[in-house]
């Protein structure tokens, strides 16, 4: 599926593509649609053969507003950041901050699923929602972090001891690092079994998007918005101790 398959307006409603396209395999190409489905009552694992056209049509659903919101879950490959740290740190807020509270918990809900109704496949992922439960957890506490302390003091310029929280957050990114290697172990590299439901592979497809997400979201932090404060900011602290080391 491209962009241009997934931004409808009303009137280019009955010409998109999606709508002759079954629940179930949107469900898998699209992370994120099978928390809009769920919400709208959609069954896109038993019943995931019907179109989309038609299952709107059977709940009654306006068929624009419904290819608008699917629209809105397509991720940019290759998004363009901007590099000036108040404009770079809005846009991690926007495409990262706010995308990791809304997968985490669908992703959670589809493995406890998957872990219950397939507890005795021999590839079942045992283990995967406790796991991402915690990767929450820390995610939520980091990113916290990052809102309420750190990002303030970039946006203001920064000070002498700036590089201390960085240090603190590439530390913890590390962790992050370990936690997605864990997560991906326990998904066997996200690679659904032969035969494996709907859901179990809109899980798979759902956890590679966080986990690229995630790996792009460390990557701006680490390599284009960190390192604009940690030279000068060193270099500010290390005049300071000179100065009160000649006083």
């Amino acid at each position: 599926m491209n962009t241009a398959e997934l931004e409808p307006t009303a009137a280019q409603a009955t010409a998109n593509p999606l709508i002759d396209q079954a629940l179930g395999r949107i469900a898998v190409q699209l992370p994120g649609a099978t928390a809009v489905f769920r919400r709208l009552k959609l069954d896109f694992c038993c019943g995931g053969q019907i179109s989309l056209g038609q299952a709107a049509q059977d709940k009654g659903l306006d068929l624009a507003a419904l290819l608008r919101e699917l629209g809105g879950l397509q991720r940019d490959d290759t998004p363009t950041a901007p590099v000036q740290a108040p404009a770079l740190i809005d846009h991690i807020l926007e495409r990262f901050h706010a995308v990791h509270r809304e997968q985490l918990p669908e992703l959670i809900r589809m493995a406890r699923r998957v872990e219950a109704v397939h507890r005795d496949h021999p590839q079942v992922p045992a283990g995967l929602a406790a796991h991402l439960e915690h990767m929450e957890q820390e995610l939520l506490d980091h990113m916290a972090k990052e809102e309420n302390v750190l990002f303030p003091m970039l946006k203001a310029g920064g000070n002498a001891f700036v590089p201390q929280p960085i240090a603190m957050m590439r530390h913890e990114h590390v962790s992050h690092g370990a936690e997605l290697a864990r997560m991906l172990a326990l998904a066997h590299d996200m690679v659904p079994p032969p035969g494996a439901c709907n859901t179990w592979q809109a899980l798979y497809a759902g956890l590679q998007q966080f986990h690229d997400d995630l790996i792009q979201h460390i990557h701006l932090e680490n390599n284009l918005l960190f390192p604009q404060f940690e030279p000068a900011m060193a270099q500010a602290a290390g005049a300071c101790e000179g100065a009160c080391s000649c006083a």
